[in-house]
């Protein structure tokens, strides 16, 4: 079925057959120049058997009527997988000859590089590769970043960030103020081979503002933009949004591909069971927890947010652990547990310090904890069973901190429960953590980092309330992205019905019934159409008693030009 792929890309095509409402029929068609530009797309949901996917040239699968059922509950999807984590162009796939005598814009996340080791495949690693494989290629560079490491002083001067820059990527590096400085610094050909610093975002109101002519004059000479700062994709910014409309490419850099394939690891549900560990506090994670819940088979909770959904199960918390404004979510949360089936595991006992005596530590059971007395760690029944539960789980997700807004030290819990989760990873269990504590703790009880890791929770959090990621919406999307068209046709070999404007698809159905030696592709753009084309081929088994239609494929795409 790779003629399908070749007839977007404008290959020859051997035999084919192009139908336009009924109306217009072309034989054996050699060359067909369709080109689509890079354009934004959409999500649709995905059913049972099938899976609404992003791919070549902008394309969304939105039905097969011999695949299509009803939606069950555990595979339901609302979107997230599609819309906020699209297909989109990256530095892997974009063509090197591109980047040739062309400049190149990266905005990247200057603290990662300034404050992390780098070791192999470290986030810092992989934007310094970034930067390296652009710079091989031909590209005449501009870094974009902002920084506040006020720990240093001197890490505020444009100079010395410029200074250290050069030093890791073994290369110079030109501090360039923003302004006609930067236009001027363009343009000379002494610095051709060399990399260009702009000024500290952090210092530009118009960077948070996503202000136009703020984007304008940052990409004032820009040919491509490629973004590698993931981090920052929740926030609307001229730097990664605003920019984007300046630059006739918008890709992603190494470690933004890498970071989004792990954040797109967490919806997956690929292994089972799959529990998540929830550390931290409740408030303000509520939608995000339903998400889990839709996911996941059991939920882990640790930290202070375990008190807020014991009181939800109505067992005895003392009131001073309650978040009054977490009651509703906890409630609901719990409700939509028990619905689902998911099992919701809780502290039995914790360890508890008296501020009395601060040298002292206590054990107590979940239910019966002293006046005078905080919870700074989980108890030793706790881990027992904890371990219990995720020893039999082959996909385990670890966010937040397990310890407890009390502790002023490192939780021996979180310790523990890090190596058995390193065990965990080298027995086939797929391990994702996330938070800066849990991977500080996880890196620091393993002998070799064998999870993935997203160090900024803030973004994955976000990214389970269902908000949009906009620094990846701004970006291009990839193409090619292959089809697998042998879960869509019984018989690929079979010649192919192009409808260009299908709508929703009654002509391409009853086509498809007439003439069972061909194959059928609709290609429509109105996104309107989608529901009622969607609701069309669910009722289509009642009215076809005959599986005729199994050959029947409706494509959307959507482009921003020609």
């Amino acid at each position: 079925m790779s003629y399908v792929l070749e007839f977007f890309l404008g290959y020859t095509l051997p035999r084919i057959s192009n139908f336009h409402n009924g109306c217009t029929k072309f034989q054996d068609l050699q060359q067909i120049g369709l080109r689509l530009s890079y354009g934004k797309c959409s999500a649709v949901q995905k059913c049972k058997k099938i899976r609404f996917l992003r791919q070549a040239l902008n394309l969304e699968l939105i039905d097969h009527a011999d695949l299509l059922s009803f939606p069950n509950e555990a595979e339901a999807c609302d979107g997230r997988e599609t819309d906020i984590l699209p297909y989109v162009q990256t530095v892997r796939n974009f063509p090197e000859e591109e980047l040739i005598g062309k400049v190149v814009m990266v905005r990247l996340d200057l603290t990662i590089v300034l404050r992390e080791q780098k070791k192999q495949q470290s986030p810092a690693a992989r934007v310094i590769s970034t930067i390296k494989y652009l710079h091989k290629a031909g590209a005449k560079l501009v870094l974009l970043s902002s920084w506040s490491l006020r720990a240093d002083s001197r890490l505020l001067k444009l100079e010395y960030v410029a200074e250290l820059l050069s030093s890791e990527l073994e290369l110079k590096v030109i501090p360039v103020e923003l302004g006609s400085g930067f236009e001027q610094s363009l343009r000379e050909d002494k610095h051709k081979s060399s990399i260009l610093l702009l000024e500290n975002l952090s210092q530009f109101k118009q960077e948070q503002a996503n202000c136009s002519e703020f984007a304008r004059r940052l990409s004032s000479g820009v040919d491509i933009f490629v973004n590698d700062a993931f981090f920052q994709s929740h926030k609307i910014l001229a730097s990664n949004v605003g920019i984007t409309g300046f630059c006739y490419a918008s890709i992603a850099g190494f470690h933004f591909d890498e970071q989004m394939s792990q954040l797109k690891k967490i919806i997956e549900m690929n292994k089972r069971p799959y529990f998540a560990i929830v550390g931290g506090n409740l408030a303000g994670k509520a939608a995000a927890l339903l998400f889990l819940a839709s996911r996941c088979d059991g939920l882990v909770f640790v930290g202070d947010a375990a008190f807020q959904i014991m009181h939800a199960f109505g067992l005895p918390v003392p009131m001073e652990l309650v978040e009054q404004e977490s009651l509703e979510a906890a409630r609901v949360l719990v409700e939509a547990a028990k619905a689902r089936g998911v099992q919701i595991i809780l502290p039995k006992d914790f360890w508890c310090l008296n501020d009395y005596y601060p040298s002292r530590m206590k054990i107590f059971p979940a239910n019966r904890i002293i006046d005078g007395w905080k919870p700074v760690d989980v108890g030793p029944n706790t881990l027992e069973e904890m371990i219990s539960v995720l020893s039999r789980c082959k996909k385990i997700l670890w966010i937040g901190a397990v310890k407890f807004s009390s502790s002023h030290q490192e939780s021996a819990g979180a310790s523990k429960l890090a190596s058995m989760l390193y065990n965990l990873s080298q027995m086939n269990c797929d391990l994702i953590v996330v938070g800066k504590q849990a991977c500080e703790t996880f890196i620091g009880r393993s002998r070799h980092v064998t999870a993935d890791m997203i160090e900024n929770a803030s973004i994955v959090w976000e990214f389970l309330k269902g908000r949009k990621l906009h620094g990846l919406l701004a970006l291009d999307r990839a193409y090619p992205f292959k089809l697998n068209w042998d879960a869509l046709y019984a018989n690929t070999t079979l010649p192919l019905v192009v409808d260009v404007g299908s709508g929703n698809g009654l002509f391409l159905t009853r086509m498809a019934k007439m003439r069972k030696d061909w194959n059928f592709l609709g290609l429509e753009r109105n996104e309107k159409v989608l529901v009622l084309c969607r609701m069309f081929h669910l009722l289509l088994p009642v009215f076809l008693k005959k599986k005729s239609c199994s050959s029947v494929t409706i494509l959307t795409w959507r482009f921003s030009s020609w």
